[in-house]
């Protein structure tokens, strides 16, 4: 059990206070490193050392510690492995707002049509007033994909016995969970992230017509800057009581140092709900 758990009865709003307002030397839900009994050497990478400790890194992972972790030897890939947050909205907004402009202008061409590659008689077309609903089902298909990736692949279970998947584990999503609060390691950077953009986008392009499927990609790359623009204010940001962000907080909070296999959804606990993960207690109705 970790150092608060004391603390689990309290209501969300001190939670929220606590995760707000604590003084960032040092949050008092984060173990202190014991340098000389830790399991893993804080001298050196990290990335590396995790593997070896098997069917002690489950434990290990989720037992938060409020301090910076350095991944890689190479200078170059640990610059490549942090960003600030601010670096996501820079990179990414613009290319949002080119391909909606993109995809709209393309649709006011009149030559889109949906399922023409089955029938011609009957295809539909899609007008160009349908642009917003479209982005928005991006969005939507992004939230889905948000908690999908969270909980199947950034909360796998490793196999104590599997070296090179612990590390993958560790590299995704386990980094994050041992320090919550490294500020340079909230959102994706946008190297990595242009592989992974670039992989759905292709998807998108087999399954859909050409420019539905880059009006639909868009919506969801919105969606995506969105997430983490929200995932770095959860962790940093001071929402207003009663507000949804105030609630999301609450819910993130909760996720990192009590319910670490439930609660994935981060920008919206929606998929919680038909998933049957939503954290005990945690509902709209008592937010409200």
């Amino acid at each position: 059990s970790f150092s608060f758990q004391s603390h689990l009865e309290l209501v969300d709003e001190k939670v929220v206070d606590d995760a707000a307002h604590t003084p960032r030397q040092m949050d008092p839900r984060c173990k202190t490193v014991d340098v000389e009994k830790d399991l893993v050497d804080w001298q050196k990478p990290l990335l590396w050392q995790v593997g070896y400790l098997g069917e002690k890194y489950d434990e290990w992972v989720h037992q938060p510690v409020d301090r910076p972790i350095r991944l890689f030897h190479s200078d170059i890939l640990e610059s490549l492995s942090k960003t600030a947050w601010y670096v996501v909205f820079i990179v990414w907004a613009p290319v949002v707002l080119y391909l909606s402009w993109v995809s709209y202008t393309s649709l006011a061409q009149g030559n889109t049509r949906l399922f023409s590659s089955f029938t011609t008689e009957y295809s539909i077309p899609v007008h160009k007033y349908y642009f917003p609903f479209i982005f928005l089902l991006g969005m939507f298909l992004w939230s889905l994909l948000e908690y999908l990736i969270h909980r199947f692949v950034f909360h796998m279970k490793p196999p104590a016995s599997n070296y090179y998947l612990i590390t993958l584990h560790f590299l995704l999503h386990g980094q994050h969970h041992k320090s919550p609060f490294d500020s340079s390691r909230l959102v994706f950077p946008p190297v990595p992230a242009s592989l992974v953009i670039g992989f759905f986008y292709g998807i998108l392009q087999l399954m859909l017509p050409e420019v539905l499927g880059l009006s639909v990609f868009v919506g969801g790359l919105c969606g995506y800057v969105i997430y983490d623009m929200m995932h770095y204010y959860l962790h940093y940001g001071s929402p207003k009581k009663g507000t949804y962000l105030y609630g999301l907080k609450a819910y993130h909070v909760k996720h990192h140092f009590e319910h670490q296999k439930s609660g994935f959804g981060i920008s919206t606990r929606f998929w919680d709900h038909p998933f049957r993960t939503l954290i005990p207690e945690e509902t709209f109705e008592k937010e409200d």
